[in-house]
Order: structure tokens, then sequence, then C-alpha cells
């Protein structure tokens, strides 16, 4: 395989282990806003205080601590949302922990591509795998002192690490940063302080089983009916029994309503979140259950009547169908999307493009797509690429998480598997071995459409390389048919063949075969160059 690295085996993801659903609340009176905003705002303190007091814990967190932790909270508020509180504050602190462990990862990553580049000569020329040296005294001494700074970082990352601090914001860090920069923003301060207490509120409760509708603590009934269980200092606020209040808005969910249901009627758990829209002024409310875990069907059964391999791209999904026997079926189709704009827009974006390629997947009749593994994490560093911006805005544009999470759940809903390949090599080889085949005067083919394909027979364990014609009768066998096609367990079969010159004259060939050796040439043309040829003057006649 010479410099090709091992490829990993092709695997079906995991379908989705939970579901959540969101409506409006509309039609609320002043006096529901009102009281609203107050339990958001009491919760949210709780939170907060709660947060500091679990960070200031840090390593040292155990069952003693989370128990008088909630005992404090419990006072103020109520068992129940207690609990939520410390579990919503655990979870947020283990993301910090990833998020600090991700952190520093990069910097050891760029502090190793710093030291490999400057230990170059200057001017040496990079490989595909590794970067080459600087081209300039002056760009040498810069990343001379930005290795200094990123080993100071990755020093301080990794004692913060060692000894359990992590640095979270409640509201969001991008939120606190806008306050110094309100023009550019185009907000005032009134209407940044009204996000950012709107973004520290807590209004969420988890579910419980067994319990009237799935949750005490914020009721749904089936008829859309919300009330909300006030905290203890809010008691005086409620209009219903049990220090309850009601609103006047009605839920329903339009989609997944069915399944909602079921679930309430049985007294199944269902967690709630009630939010603020600042910018819209609309309240939401955000319904959210567990899935059991599904047992994934064997990548055969997936793949049984063929698959779509999809190639993911800066703007558009390139899709090609492919038969269980790893033949191209039809035209390849093209998904196109836009993630310039806002967050909501490129999501948005993303769902319309993997919600057409589903509808294209259920009519055609395949159970399966295929698409690459891909993660760009280590590929992003300004170190590795240097100058090429646009290649670096063109990977961290690509949203790949938020992609296999969204595509996996919406297929799943309509009965299909996603399975995971390898992405090495699928654009070169697919572009060698099958663009200019499937290239007719009435169909184009791309570079990406031929990465589908490749991508496609991944999925189905065939080899990307394509079978080749048999050799006509008037050259070496006539009768025997020769193929490029391998066995699926054959090693190497996704790499080219070696030549033959590459093996000695007359040793054994591959197969373990003798190699016949080469016949003495009969004719004056074939004769080696280095022969020397002499008359002989008793030849010559008069």
């Amino acid at each position: 395989m010479g410099g090709l690295r091992k490829l990993t085996a092709s695997f079906v993801a995991s379908g989705p282990c939970g579901v959540a659903i969101r409506d409006r609340l509309k039609h609320l009176t002043a006096e529901d806003e009102r009281v609203l905003q107050a339990v958001g705002a009491h919760q949210g303190a709780l939170a907060s205080r709660d947060l500091k007091v679990r960070c200031v814990d840090g390593l040292e967190h155990g069952a003693d601590t989370w128990a008088a932790r909630k005992r404090e909270l419990t006072g103020v508020s109520s068992s129940r949302i207690a609990g939520a509180i410390t579990k919503a504050t655990h979870d947020q602190w283990a993301l910090a922990r990833r998020c600090q462990a991700a952190h520093i990862q990069k910097l050891a990553a760029g502090i190793r591509t710093l030291r490999h580049r400057l230990s170059l000569p200057l001017g040496e020329k990079g490989t595909k795998r590794e970067a080459g040296g600087y081209r300039s005294m002056n760009e040498w001494f810069r990343k001379s002192r930005r290795l200094a700074a990123l080993e100071d970082r990755h020093t301080a990352a990794v004692a913060d690490w060692q000894a359990g601090r992590v640095r979270v914001v409640r509201g969001g860090k991008r939120l606190l940063n806008t306050r110094h920069h309100l023009t550019e923003a185009g907000l005032t301060e009134g209407q940044w302080r009204e996000r950012w207490e709107a973004e520290r509120w807590f209004l969420a409760a988890d579910g419980e089983s067994g319990k009237r509708f799935g949750n005490e603590t914020i009721r749904v009934t089936p008829d859309g009916e919300v009330s909300i269980k006030l905290p203890v200092p809010l008691a005086h606020l409620a209009n219903a029994r049990h220090g309850r209040y009601v609103l006047t808005a009605r839920i329903g969910f339009a989609h997944r309503g069915a399944e909602w249901a079921d679930r309430i009627e049985a007294n199944r758990a269902v967690a709630y979140r009630i939010h603020l829209d600042t910018e819209r002024g609309r309240w939401y409310l955000t319904a959210s259950w567990q899935r059991p875990a599904v047992q994934t069907i064997p990548l055969a059964a997936a793949c049984a009547r063929g698959v779509i391999g999809v190639d993911t791209n800066a703007d558009h999904f390139a899709a090609y169908r492919l038969d269980q026997h790893g033949n191209p079926v039809g035209d390849p189709h093209r998904f196109g999307y836009d993630l310039s704009g806002t967050a909501g827009h490129r999501d948005a974006q993303i769902r319309h493009a993997l919600t057409r390629l589903i509808n294209w997947a259920v009519r055609v009749g395949v159970a399966a797509i295929g698409i690459e593994d891909l993660d760009f994490t280590p590929e992003k560093t300004r170190e590795k690429h240097g100058r090429r911006n646009r290649f670096r805005q063109l990977i961290s544009g690509m949203p790949t998480g938020k992609l296999k999470a969204r595509l996996v759940s919406m297929a799943a809903a309509h009965g299909l598997s996603v399975v995971a390949v390898d992405p090495a090599y699928t654009s070169l080889w697919g572009a060698q071995h099958w663009q200019k085949p499937l290239t007719t005067p009435r169909r184009k083919m791309s570079r990406h459409d031929a990465a589908g394909v490749a991508i496609g027979r991944r999925a189905l364990g065939h080899p990307v390389r394509r079978r080749t014609a048999p050799p006509p009768h008037d050259r070496s066998d006539r009768a025997g048919h020769r193929t490029a096609q391998a066995r699926p367990g054959d090693r190497g079969r996704e790499g080219t063949r070696p030549p033959a010159t590459d093996r000695p004259s007359g040793g054994p060939s591959p197969s373990g075969k003798r190699k016949r050796e080469p016949s003495a040439s009969n004719t004056v043309r074939d004769a080696p160059s280095t022969h020397q040829w002499v008359q002989d003057s008793l030849m010559c006649t008069g």
C-alpha cells in the first residue's frame, strides 16, 4: 500500500436517543409574563449561585457536597426545582471540562507543528502530510514568538485542568463581550440588558415517570393547559391550588404531538423548558424526552437494497445511487445550501437540503445513506495551513458535527440507516476511476459526483476501483477474463497495483507462480544496443 494509511471499517451510525419539540405560548396576559419573568429571575439567581459553588469545589466534588447544595436550594425553591438546578449545573461544568480538554489538545497540536516547521531549513517544501519550512527569516522569527505564546497558554491551561478550574459564563461569553461593542451590534444598553437577563433565567423542569402527566413542576395537560409550581418565596402569585400558577395560553404540538400525548397520558417522564425570544418578543415551551436505545441493524441488512453515497461539500451534497452490487444507477443528484448568514439561517439550509436528500432516498427505495465520517478538528489550525485562509475558512464553515447528528435523527424518522465510512482518498479515487467512465454527452460528472460513487461503494464493502474490460482476442490469453476487481477481504484492494517491473526478472510473481524467462530475439531491431556488430571480410565479394 506504500504511504496509504489503513482504512477504518464502515459502520451503521446509532440512532437518536432523544426527542425535542417546541410550540409558542400565545395570548399570554401581562400578568402571565410578569409571573414568568419573576420565576425565571429567582431560579436563575439560584442557578448562578449553585454554579459558583460547584466551580469552587472543582475536583473535590462528591455525593456529600451535591446533597448539601441541594438541601440549601430546597429551602428557597422546592426539592424538584433544586434537583433540576443541580443537575443543570453538573452538565454545564462537565461541558466546560470537555471544552477545556479540547482546547489543550488544540494547543498541543499547534505547538508540535510550529516546532517541526521551525526545525526545518528556510524555504524547504512540505508534503501532503506535513508542512514545510518557513519562507523567510522574518516569518521564522514571528512564528518563534507565537510558539512561546502557545506554550504559555498551554502551561496555564494544563494547570487549570489539573486543579479542576473551569471558567463558565451563564448567559454566554459572546453576549457578554457584546456589551463592549453595542454600536457594532446595533443594540442599546437597555436591549442588551434585556437579552442578558433573559439568557440567565432558569425556567426548566426534569420529567418524572409515574407522576401526573410526567412532570410535577411544569405540567402540561392533554388539552394544552400549562401550569407552573411556584417556588416558596413566590407562592403568593399563585392563582390555583397547591401553589400553582395556570397560564392563559394553550399548547398544541403540531410536530410529534401524538407521540407526546401518548407519553403524558401514560404518565411517562417529559422535561419542559420555557424561554423568551427577546428579538421577537415571543415565549416558547420546549418538551423533550428520551427514547430507549435501539440496536442498530447489521451493515449487510442496511445495504441490502442499495445505498446512496453522499459527498459533503462547502455548498452542496453530491449524491449518487448505487445498487447492492455497487453499480451506479441513474444520474447524480445535487442538493445545494448556503452556509452564509446567521446560525439560524445556516441551520435551516442544512435541514432543507437533508429533507430533499431523504425524500429522494425514500422515493427510490433504498434503506441506507452512506456519508463520510468527517472530523476537521486537527485540520483547522493556522500553524498547519499558514496563509491558506480560504481553505481554513472552508473547512471551518462545514458543520460536520451538527450535520451528522441531524442526518441521523431525520433519517431514523423515515426508517433509513446512516452508514459512516472512512473519508480517506474518496475524492481522489472517485475521480480516477469513475468520473470519466460515467461522463456522457448528456451527463456531466464532477469530481464530487464521482466521490459520491466511491463513498457508496465503500459503504457497501466494495473496493472503489471499478471493474475493467477483458482484453481483446488478439492479445495474450484469448479467452481469459482479466479484471481489476478484488475480493472484499483482499489486502491492498483499495490501492493501485505495483508495476511488473518492480519484480526481478524471472522471480516469483505475487501469485506464487514463477515468471517465464524471456526468449531470445530473432530480429536485428530487437537486439540489445550494446552488442558489437563486426563485418567478416571473407564474406565480402567483388
